[in-house]
């Protein structure tokens, strides 16, 4: 079942963030990309980070394409020092940023007695550690902005889901950090809120942990009976951010299709099968 999505900028004013600057970790693909043009085509100019700095050029060139002005420069979210560096030189590009995007994450399938110290870190690394790096070294031109963050998380931060132990605990902290950072920055005019997307077609997310890749399987389970579109997440971020979500902080919004409704169990069965075809031949 197929639905057809009007872009963010033929709802909302196409000069909605004019003069201001959005800085998406994780940038360079997949849902956070699809974020950065949402903003790009409301006016935004936009500076994003990852750690490939090919990807980040092509996604860059992408992005100057719909007119945007564009700073992409390569920081680990992990290191601290790499992503003050991004920022600033964002900073001298662009000026301070008005919003910030943490995308950053890593994710993959795995038992949890086959999941090794090593890959459980990891992804608390990226997904946790590097949010709060992301937040603290950006706090400072937020503070001067008064601008907001958005946090993407998961279902797994609210429910449990088959061979996601490190994701589940990692989202987790992602949420409870955006809401302990809503509660503490907000005197200083900083918002801080989350999207907790569902299943989003045709990105690498979705082919790293479905057996089909999506389909009509996946369309069946979805209340709304679809999957999403990667501008439909652009298009809650960039309600969130604007100014008809002036009030609106420390709050985690889904855009599932309602898919959460059902439980975890479609993917549990699906991430099993994906495991198992998977395996190497004996």
């Amino acid at each position: 079942m197929s639905a057809s999505i009007s872009g963010s900028a033929d709802i909302l004013p196409r000069d909605l963030f004019a003069n201001k600057t959005v800085f998406v970790t994780g940038g360079g693909s997949g849902i956070n990309l699809g974020i950065a043009h949402s903003f790009a085509r409301l006016g935004a100019a936009i500076a994003i980070c990852g750690r490939s700095q090919d990807k980040l050029d092509n996604a860059a060139t992408a992005l100057r394409a719909s007119g945007a002005v564009v700073s992409a420069i390569a920081a680990d979210v992990r290191v601290p020092e790499q992503l003050e560096a991004a920022m600033s030189a964002s900073r001298e590009t662009i000026g301070d940023i008005d919003v910030l995007i943490c995308g950053a994450a890593g994710n993959f399938l795995s038992k949890s007695e086959s999941l090794s110290p090593n890959g459980f870190k990891t992804i608390v690394d990226i997904d946790l550690v590097g949010s709060f790096n992301a937040s603290r070294m950006a706090f400072a031109q937020l503070t001067r902005t008064r601008g907001s963050i958005l946090f993407i998380t998961a279902p797994m931060a609210h429910m449990a889901h088959a061979f996601q132990a490190h994701v589940g605990p990692a989202k987790a902290g992602v949420e409870m950090l955006m809401k302990n950072l809503a509660l503490e920055w907000g005197p200083y005019g900083i918002r801080a809120n989350s999207i907790v997307p569902g299943f989003i077609a045709d990105t690498e997310g979705m082919r790293r942990i479905s057996a089909q890749g999506g389909g009509a399987a996946f369309d069946d389970y979805i209340p709304l009976r679809r999957m999403g579109h990667v501008d439909e997440i652009g298009h809650a971020a960039a309600f969130l951010s604007s100014p008809l979500a002036a009030y609106i902080t420390g709050t985690s919004l889904w855009v599932d299709g309602g898919q959460a409704l059902a439980g975890s169990g479609f993917f549990n069965a699906n991430s099993a099968t994906h495991l198992e075809n998977a395996k190497p031949a004996q």
